[in-house]
């Protein structure tokens, strides 16, 4: 490869990436990478972020409450407003916390006895102000909680006032973090009435000083006809930020994680650049891969193909390993799950080294074949969670070659008895946010996944599946990576 850098080196530290980019985790320091999308998103007055799943909204809603991670956003960007003296509280999340907000049930509990969810949050950013010996403190439920904030609005208000010129006279922003909220309720409609009120409640923050809300949402939960309908709406879902992960972004992020890593000085030799800028973490130091270096196509290409090789298969026909890889892991709108990317080329190295120890490159491209394999798997794994009915409508097309027409898609779901099976389960409430038009039969399954990114409908009609899913599921497609099953 080069002299400074040998392959089994390269093919060992590919092995070593993370198995994951949240699920809760302590991000360590050496794991924060930074696209500008992601910096714009962090700063304290961007109110509402989305992404889709794996893009990152749960390692930042874990990150940020670390302050040595809030030390390195303010040290690699001007625009975050970030600091370790910025005070994060968290409002909602993946992890449980009954003492710091409600959980799934009590919440979906208190909306169904009659409490606006625009005043459940309110009472949460009110008790995260709150101190101690506050009446709001010596509540010892959120349904009593909830009730006071409600009957003594003017106290709450005060409340909020002094803390908000606290927090002004120390020059500091208190952040208030809400994420997952796909875990708030079982049914779109209680889902939608949560997520309008916490942006209610969010827009209210607003005309203080440095009170600010977070709220992190999955892109498909960002539908304007159920949770835009209160006034200035507009300005909340105007203002989201997504956390993109274009290609470029995806290798800077590999090469960050590989120049953090156990030989990191020998990769950060290998890709060049120059100086790397730095920020001391305790006994070790954290690098920034220079921006030059994930701006040019170019240079990620000739450096990626060096690890990997130029071709997937014997010629150039085959294409290209750096375009390769994330084609083949994009959804409909060809958004890449960084989680899935990193599980590729994780699953690649360790492949290639127990199936072909003598090629010359860290990657061969069989390995990096079932690479893609092994993250269409994890992607499945993933929206089974999200959706447990997406095995009832796409495991029945196992076998099929697409593109196809609907019409075949439809058949086998009607010889199967699918939709009937899951309206009736869907009615019986055993299904978590089944297909929101699954009253429209066939067609609206069809939108729902459209709407996902999992069928892609093209020109003539006829649908598409792309590999990150199809492959997972068994469906076949000419010329394309071997299904799973």
């Amino acid at each position: 490869m080069t002299s400074s850098l040998e392959t089994g080196v390269a093919r060992g530290a590919f092995a070593a990436l993370p198995d994951g980019t949240s699920h809760g985790d302590d991000p360590r320091p050496e794991h924060v990478y930074l696209p500008p999308s992601h910096a714009r998103a962090l700063d304290p007055d961007s109110l509402l972020v989305t992404g889709m799943r794996g893009a990152g909204k749960t390692f930042w809603w874990s990150a940020l409450q670390d302050p040595t991670v809030r030390r390195l956003v303010s040290s690699r960007t001007n625009t975050s407003g970030l600091s370790e003296r910025t005070e994060v509280r968290t409002g909602f999340g993946v992890t449980p916390a009954p003492d710091e907000y409600p959980g799934k049930d009590v919440l979906v509990r208190l909306m169904r006895e009659g409490v606006a969810p625009r005043l459940v949050w309110r009472t949460v950013q009110a008790w995260q102000l709150a101190e101690e010996g506050h009446p709001l403190r010596t509540r010892r439920s959120w349904k009593d909680r909830t009730a006071y904030v409600e009957g003594d609005p003017e106290t709450i208000d005060r409340l909020f006032a002094e803390r908000d010129a606290a927090f002004n006279r120390k020059g500091v922003h208190l952040l208030i973090l809400f994420d997952a909220l796909d875990r708030c309720a079982d049914e779109w409609k209680d889902m939608y009435r949560a997520i309008r009120g916490l942006l209610q409640s969010a827009l209210d923050m607003r005309s203080y000083r440095r009170l600010r809300v977070k709220v992190f949402l999955r892109s498909d939960q960002v539908a304007e006809t159920e949770i835009a309908d209160f006034p200035d709406a507009s300005k909340v879902l105007s203002s989201a930020v997504e956390l993109s992960w274009p290609r470029r972004e995806l290798y800077g992020l590999l090469w960050h994680y590989l120049a953090n890593g156990e030989q990191g000085r020998d990769f950060r030799h290998f890709f060049g650049g120059g100086d790397w800028p730095s920020v001391d973490v305790g006994d070790s130091a954290v690098f920034s891969v220079p921006r030059a270096l994930v701006s040019s196509d170019n240079h990620q290409r000739e450096k990626f193909h060096v690890l990997a090789g130029e071709w997937m298969g014997r010629g150039p026909k085959r294409g290209f390993p750096y375009t390769w890889i994330p084609s083949h892991l994009g959804d409909t709108e060809g958004r890449v799950s960084p989680r899935s990317f990193l599980a590729a080329l994780r699953k690649a190295a360790y492949d290639t080294g127990s199936g072909n120890p003598a090629c010359a490159t860290a990657l061969h491209y069989d390995g990096i074949k079932s690479g893609v394999q092994e993250a269409s798997k994890i992607r499945v794994r993933e929206i089974r969670e999200d959706y447990p009915w997406m095995d009832q409508v796409l495991s029945p097309l196992e076998g099929l070659v697409v593109p196809c027409r609907f019409d075949e898609i439809a058949e086998r779901w009607r010889d199967q008895g699918v939709l009937d099976q899951l309206t009736a389960a869907v009615a019986q409430e055993e299904v978590k946010l089944p297909p929101a038009h699954i009253d429209e039969g066939p067609d609206g399954v069809r939108w729902d996944l459209e709407t996902l990114g999992v069928f892609l409908r093209l020109r003539d009609g006829r649908v598409n599946v792309p590999d990150v899913f199809r492959v997972g599921y068994g469906i076949g497609r000419r010329g394309g990576v071997k299904p799973v099953r």
